[in-house]
Parts: C-alpha cells; sequence; structure tokens
C-alpha cells in the first residue's frame, strides 16, 4: 500500500511542475526581466489580460496530460474546455465561446487590477475552508478567493482585496514578491545631519508608508531641542535623557555625538524594524549599542583598525508609557505622531527635580482650530480660529502639560514655547511639590474673547459667578452689537511663555555648536520674552554674549539661584521663595497674546512699515516687540483701542499715492481720529485693568 501511494503522488507532483511550465511560456512576454524561478510562483489567477487567460484553457492536445492536475476531466471532453479557476463541481466543460463569456463575467469583471495586473477570483480549493456536518453528511463548500500579486495571501472580499492592496501599497510594498523573490534588496539611503549620518527606509517622508518616519522639516525643532539640552547640561552631569520614539534615531545620536560624556542616552521605540534601524545607525556613527544594560558584542566589530568609539547608546523595544515608569530621566523628549497627552501623565512620573520635559504635539488640525471637536476630545478645550490662533495652539498644550505635572504633585516652569507651520514645541522644567503643584494650576484660567473686534482678556481669579462677564473686556461691543458677541475659550495657560536667562543660554550653545539655522528664531524669542523691540539693542551687544546677558542672572530666570547646588533636590524653603518670586515678577512678564497689524488695517488707508508702527508704540509709552508666532504679528501691552488709533494716526490716504513719516492732516482723518480718541478716553479705565 506505501509503494502505491508513493506512485500516486509521484504523477501528481510531475504534473504541477508541467502545469507551472505550461503558464510560465504564456506570460513570458508581459514579465519584465523576472527570473524565471520567481514566474513560476505566480498563481494562475493573476494575469494581464483576458486573453492570458483564455490561453490556460484552450491548451494544444499533447498538454493537456499537463494540465490535468486543474481539472481531471480534460481528456474526456473532447473538443469542449473546462475553465481552469473552477472545479468540475462548479462548472462543466462546455464549448469556446460558452467558457470566454464564462471567464468574462464570473472572473474578469470582478478581478482587482494592481501595476497592469489582474487577480482574478478563483474557485478552486486553494484556500482551506472549514466543513460543515450536516446530520451525517460532511459538505466542504469551494469558497472563492483572491490570490495577492504581493504576498501571496488568500482573501475572501473584493473590498477586503481593495483594503489589503492598499495597506501594502502605504507601506511602500508596492513590488511583487513573485516578480523580485530573488532580487537583492536595494540598500537604504544615508542623509546627514549636523555631522550625524543616519540611513532611511524608502518613503522616509511620509509616515503611512513607512514604520522609521524622518521629517527633514523638522530639523529647526532637532536644533532647538538639542540647544535645550546643551544648557540643561551645563547646570549638572551626566544627564540621563530619553528619547521616546526614536524612529531613525536622529535626535539621540545628535546628543550622543555632540555631548560626549556629558548625556546618557536612551533611545526608545517599539518597532521593531525601528530598533534594527537605530542600532545601524548607531554603528554607522561609531557609536556602541547597548541593549538590556549589556554592551552588544558586535558593535566593536563594525570599527576598522585605530578607530574608537565616540560614546554608547542604549536601545530598547518597549512602549514609552511603560519605559517612563520603570526609569528616572533628566530629560525627556516625547515626539510621537500626532497628539501627546497619553503620554505625559507618565512623562511626570519619575522625572528627576529641576529636569526639563520637551513635548512636539503635530496635530496641528485639532491646535489651529481645523478640528475643534478634536481638540476638545483631546485637551478638554473650547478653541476657535483667531488671529492669533498660534499663541493659543501653545497655551492649550502648556495646560495640558501642566495639569499632567499637578497631578504628579509637580509643578511647571515653561522655559519657551515655540508653534511653527508644522508642529507645537513646548519646553517646561519640573519643579517638584505640592506648593509648586498649586502654583502652577493656578494659572490656567480660562480667556473671554471678543468674537467682533478680536479684543481679549483672561478671566478674574475667583469663585463667584460674576452677573456680567462682558465687562472685563475693555471693549464695549457687547453694549453696542445685537446679541452675544463674546465666548469663552480654554482653559488655557496664563503665564509667561518664555524664560528670558535660559534662552540667553540657548544662544550661547547655538553659537558654541555652530547652528547657524536657529540663532535668528532665538533671537527673535529672546526679545519676544523681554517685549522690546530689536531696534533697541545695539550690534554690537548682541555680539558681546557677555554685555547681551548670558552669564548675569536675569529676573526672568527664577530658577537660576538653584543651578549651583547640581544634582540636589531643594528645599522647601527654596521652593516657597521661588513661588514668591514668580508672584513678584508677574510685572516683567511679556504681555499675553499679539495683534496682527494686517487684520486691524484701515481701509482706504496706507498702514506704515511693521518697523516704524513699533517705534510709534514704543514712544506712546507701551512695551512692544515682534513674535515668532505671526510675521505680521506685534506683542504689545497696549489696549486695542490705543493700538488702533496709533495704526490710524500714522497711515495715510490710498490716494496720496505713499506713506509718509508723519501724520498727515486731513479734514475726514481728523474726524476718525477724533472719534476714536473719544471712545479711548471712555474706555481709560477699563484699558488700565491688569492684562493677566
Amino acid at each position: 500500500m506505501e509503494n502505491m501511494a508513493e506512485e500516486e503522488l509521484l504523477p501528481l507532483e510531475k504534473e504541477e511542475v508541467e502545469v507551472a511550465q505550461v503558464q510560465a511560456p504564456a506570460l513570458s512576454p508581459s514579465l519584465p526581466s523576472a527570473p524565471e524561478e520567481a514566474q513560476s510562483k505566480r498563481h494562475i489567477s493573476i494575469q494581464r489580460q483576458l486573453a492570458d487567460l483564455e490561453k490556460l484553457a484552450f491548451v494544444t492536445e499533447g498538454d493537456f496530460d499537463s494540465a490535468s492536475s486543474l481539472n481531471s476531466d480534460n481528456l474526456d471532453t473532447g473538443s469542449k474546455q473546462a475553465c481552469p479557476l473552477c472545479p468540475k463541481e462548479k462548472l462543466r466543460a462546455c464549448n469556446s465561446h460558452k467558457l470566454r463569456r464564462h471567464l468574462q463575467n464570473l472572473h474578469w469583471k470582478v478581478s482587482v487590477e494592481f501595476e497592469g495586473y489582474r487577480m482574478c477570483i478563483c474557485h478552486l480549493p486553494c484556500r482551506p475552508v472549514k466543513p460543515n456536518i450536516i446530520g451525517e453528511q460532511i459538505s466542504s463548500k469551494m469558497g472563492a478567493h483572491y490570490h495577492c500579486i504581493i504576498c501571496s495571501a488568500t482573501i475572501t472580499r473584493r473590498t477586503d482585496m481593495l483594503g489589503h492592496i492598499r495597506r501594502h501599497v502605504n507601506k511602500g510594498e508596492t513590488k511583487s514578491r513573485y516578480f523580485v523573490a530573488s532580487a537583492v534588496k536595494p540598500p537604504n539611503e544615508i542623509l546627514k545631519e549636523a555631522d550625524t549620518d543616519v540611513q532611511v527606509c524608502p518613503n522616509y517622508s511620509i509616515p503611512q508608508k513607512t514604520d522609521s518616519y524622518f521629517n527633514p522639516k523638522m530639523k529647526l525643532n532637532r536644533q532647538l531641542i538639542f540647544c535645550t539640552l546643551a544648557a540643561l547640561a551645563g547646570e549638572r552631569k551626566p544627564l540621563e535623557c530619553l528619547d521616546a520614539f526614536g524612529a531613525t534615531g536622529i535626535m539621540g545620536l545628535q546628543w550622543a555625538k555632540h555631548l560626549g560624556s556629558a548625556v546618557k542616552v536612551t533611545i526608545n521605540d517599539l518597532n521593531e524594524n525601528s530598533v534594527t534601524l537605530i542600532q545601524e545607525n548607531c554603528h554607522l556613527n561609531k557609536l556602541k549599542v547597548v541593549l538590556d544594560s549589556q554592551e552588544k558584542e558586535e558593535s566593536d566589530d563594525v570599527l576598522e583598525e585605530g578607530e574608537e568609539n565616540l560614546g554608547n547608546i542604549k536601545v530598547t523595544k518597549m512602549d514609552a508609557n511603560v519605559l517612563m515608569h520603570l526609569r528616572s530621566f533628566d530629560f525627556i523628549h516625547l515626539d510621537p505622531f500626532g497628539t501627546s497627552v497619553n503620554y505625559l501623565d507618565s512623562a511626570f512620573r519619575n522625572i528627576r527635580n529641576l529636569g526639563i520635559v520637551s513635548v512636539t504635539s503635530t496635530d496641528i488640525s485639532s491646535l489651529y482650530a481645523k478640528a475643534q471637536h478634536v481638540a476638545r476630545r483631546h485637551y478638554g478645550c473650547n478653541i476657535v480660529r483667531t488671529e492669533y490662533y498660534k499663541e493659543l495652539a501653545a497655551r492649550i498644550v502648556v495646560a495640558a502639560v501642566a495639569r499632567a505635572a499637578a497631578r504628579c504633585n509637580k509643578g511647571i516652569e515653561v522655559l519657551f514655547a515655540v508653534a511653527l507651520e508644522h508642529f507645537v514645541l513646548i519646553v517646561v522644567r519640573v519643579l517638584r511639590g505640592p506648593t509648586s503643584a498649586d502654583e502652577t494650576a493656578k494659572k490656567i484660567q480660562y480667556l473671554i474673547h471678543c468674537q467682533w473686534c478680536e479684543e481679549r482678556i483672561f478671566q478674574k481669579d475667583g469663585n463667584m459667578v460674576e452677573e456680567n462677564p462682558y465687562r472685563q473686556l475693555p471693549c464695549n461691543c457687547h453694549g453696542s452689537m445685537p446679541g452675544k458677541t463674546a465666548i469663552e475659550l480654554g482653559p488655557l495657560w496664563s503665564s509667561s511663555l518664555f524664560n528670558t536667562g535660559f534662552l540667553k543660554r540657548m544662544l550661547l550653545e547655538s553659537l558654541h555648536h555652530g547652528l547657524d539655522d536657529i540663532q535668528t528664531l532665538i533671537k527673535t524669542l529672546i526679545f519676544e520674552s523681554e517685549c522690546t523691540p530689536q531696534s533697541q539693542l545695539s550690534s554690537s551687544n548682541v555680539n558681546k554674549l557677555e554685555e547681551y546677558g548670558v552669564c548675569p542672572k536675569t529676573t526672568d530666570d527664577t530658577t537660576t539661584d538653584h543651578y549651583i547646588a547640581q544634582g540636589k533636590r531643594k528645599s522647601n524653603e527654596m521652593v516657597t521663595n521661588l513661588a514668591k518670586r514668580q508672584k513678584a515678577d508677574n510685572s516683567t512678564e511679556h504681555p499675553p497674546f499679539y495683534y496682527n497689524i494686517h487684520r486691524h488695517s484701515i481701509k482706504g488707508m496706507n498702514m506704515p512699515k511693521l518697523k516704524k508702527f513699533l517705534c510709534y508704540l514704543s514712544q506712546a509709552g507701551f512695551r512692544v516687540s515682534r513674535t515668532h508666532f505671526d510675521p505680521m504679528g506685534v506683542r504689545t501691552d497696549a489696549p486695542l483701542m490705543q493700538f488702533k488709533s496709533i495704526l490710524l494716526k500714522y497711515s495715510t490716504p490710498t490716494y496720496t499715492g505713499g506713506q509718509s513719516e508723519g501724520h498727515v492732516q486731513s479734514a475726514s482723518e481728523d474726524t476718525v481720529a477724533d472719534r476714536v480718541e473719544i471712545s479711548v478716553d471712555d474706555k481709560a479705565e477699563a484699558s488700565s485693568c491688569r492684562r493677566w
């Protein structure tokens, strides 16, 4: 019996080989330079044209024996042919015209197209189907299915097959395994940034198509975080640093390569392919890889003779929340794809005292009020699109960070906040203790925003319900306009967004490491934090860092006194003094939000140049500076009515053909100016109220 079974199996194997040989010549003209072995692996249901599918049925008489594995009745049918994709139980052998109609209607019309090939529906017993037991009989239903041209998977429904192919395309898997099974994998592209080489996968700039995302547009973000860590490394060494979402590992590699022994870098990623890529990038930059507290043995083998390792990097494959719960760090950077609110509680759980947490949020559609329901779901915040929407987004993220820190009995001090086109970056210093947590929680307030004139002011502290909250606004739109004119936004961070002393140290580090791309941005942040125009500081003072204020202490750098005690926790007395000092320095903080000069321009008037307008506001006795949030934005403590009156005073009519240095007298302009001045005098008492 065993010999008979073996004799029965041998013809079947021979037939399968012959069937493959019959299929391959029919398709060889359409296969682009593919290996013959790879061509034979393609399923017969995947064809380029309907004629190729018909050739499988209309074979010559000498090839009938080779095709008998598909249908055993082929030899007995005479001139009739059987369908190559259906078993004999489903369709008997028929004439050529009927078979052509069957192939076209049942198989070809419902096929799935991909790169010139058609994946036709197949009814052969290729897919294992669970038998149904009905009484004493067992019925095995032949299920129709598709064969994937890329991964050879079998999919039953056409809609599922379309989604299956779409997922392959999103991952960049557009080459069929049948055609490139023996092809060599192309090498990864190597990019260089800040003297750091990184390998990147194909489609590295499209997060839906790759596991290791690398965005060249985030170079500014990476340089800002590097300067932040370099400034922190000047306070105490060594620093335990974490890049929670490594991807290619570019950020952690720059830390370890340029800061050396001052930092102990840990790069984490949950994706296995990303972890492998990070290890390869470490070897590429002559850095040792440490896995699970053990030095990787093959890390020394990749170095040539005479070369030395520049440092060690610990690479972990773990969920970011779990890792931040297990270990404590001095510096944590969170840069997930989208919102980062799911990782804030874990980040503040074990962060060390006076440590720094940097958060990069790329969900700008919700933060910039394009998807307001998503902002309410993620941040619990009500927002609308305003002229200061970028600063509003920064204050939303800071409020979420502050609430997460307060839940862990920690307070925060915002070092700086940057909101650009592609991301919102928040960097905060952690202050341990319930006193700091209480002071931080008090700075989360709601904002009253007038939808007519876009005047805005934070609500007053207190739990008592106010009878008319419109009285807090300096404008009189509620009395002159019908209906409800104001809306409540928030909760938002109501305190300062910048620390002048820390920004000046960042500028020093950027000069030391030759990061020219961000020096202009950091200088703008410094002027914005002090709310002073750049023209008031001479270029000679800017070049001299000691005179510029990098080394001396400033009132904004409230934690500078405690940097001397490196690695030590602050006592309760020190925390209390810090809170009192922060409360006393509220008057020196920059005013919240800004005005867009184009948004408030007068119709039919040519407004002055922005630099001249800043001088006019400064001469009127107001604090004024430009802002990085908006290139045409003006940050000032002037009320909106006085802002408009000064803008009107130095604007010229359009028909004059140009702008003048001073005020142009005209009857119509004087009338408008007098009307504005009268309204300003009526609101003098309201405009003098506190803007925080």
